[in-house]
């Protein structure tokens, strides 16, 4: 699965500022609302009850909040990166800066599970990882995350 089946240019936010987890969950619901037609309020109760279960911060500053949804067709992902990092009860303790919400449908267990393995193959590279935080806007996000620039891990 590449990553542009599921992000477009128009779900990546360059400068999410937010100071709590709960607030960066809010805002992401909102855009995912935009982009997916779904209520904001749906969005955000669902990503709270899932973040109850277990937090999706994974360490190394990166979170990967995930629900799935009937009224969805098909995967969606939004990516902020943060203006500054935040407390996400992660599991080596790590403030997050890095956030990639998924969205799938309720059906897609297979390649709601290839979207999570696509995403944590990008973020564990601490090449990619330097390039996303230190890219100056949302179009060079973008060409990160889409494969449009080279990387220059060795």
């Amino acid at each position: 699965m590449d990553l542009t089946d599921i992000l477009s240019a128009d779900a990546i936010i360059p400068s999410l500022d937010v100071t709590c987890k709960k607030q960066a969950l809010n805002e992401l619901s909102m855009k995912a609302a935009l982009i997916t037609g779904l209520e904001q309020r749906d969005i955000f109760d669902a990503l709270l009850q899932r973040e109850r279960l277990g937090s999706t911060g994974l360490g190394r500053g990166i979170a990967i909040p995930h629900v799935k949804f009937k009224a969805l067709t098909r995967i969606v992902c939004i990516f902020a990166r943060l203006s500054r990092p935040i407390p996400f009860d992660s599991q080596d303790d790590q403030d997050v800066d890095l956030i990639f919400l998924l969205l799938a449908p309720e059906h897609a267990s297979g390649d709601h599970l290839k979207a999570l393995a696509r995403i944590s193959r990008l973020v564990r590279e601490p090449a990619t990882l330097e390039q996303l935080r230190s890219a100056p806007d949302g179009d060079m996000l973008w060409r990160l995350l889409s494969g449009t620039v080279a990387s220059h891990a060795a």
